[in-house]
């Protein structure tokens, strides 16, 4: 059993910013010769999650329109309390979506349905520099 920790850096505009992060993942376990195992994607921070969806442009649209009604931004949060920083609701948001995922791996495939695609939700309110933790364990 191999296992590799890798990283992939993004560049995000923040305000619910939806990255398409599967052909960077693939690239990833074919650039390093696995076929068989699992990946944890990780994003270190408080402000953003990982998880999947079908990347498409209503969804682009469904995905933010349902945090702002569930979590709006201009709500009152302890956070911004405490900080001054106006990014309670994406603390919260974050902390609903989760900052991982682990994704099985075949033929140096993500397995993942057809229209199934992994992507990284920036909440924070300005651009970030995102660093994605990617690890294989496998074959």
């Amino acid at each position: 059993m191999n296992v590799l920790t890798t990283f992939l850096e993004y560049a995000t505009q923040g305000f619910n910013d939806i990255v398409d992060l599967t052909p960077d993942l693939n690239r990833v376990i074919q650039e390093n010769a696995f076929t068989e195992g699992h990946m944890l994607v990780f994003v270190p921070g408080a402000t953003a999650g990982i998880t999947t969806i079908e990347y498409e442009p209503g969804l682009l649209k469904d995905i933010p329109e349902f945090f702002e009604k569930i979590l709006p931004m201009n709500a009152t949060y302890h956070h911004n309390e405490t900080w001054h920083d106006g990014n309670g609701y994406a603390h919260v948001r974050a902390a609903l979506l989760k900052p991982d995922l682990m994704i099985p791996f075949k033929a140096g495939k993500l397995i993942l349905g057809t229209w199934q695609q992994v992507v990284l939700v920036d909440f924070d309110n300005r651009p970030r520099h995102r660093r994605i933790a990617v690890q294989l364990t496998g074959i």
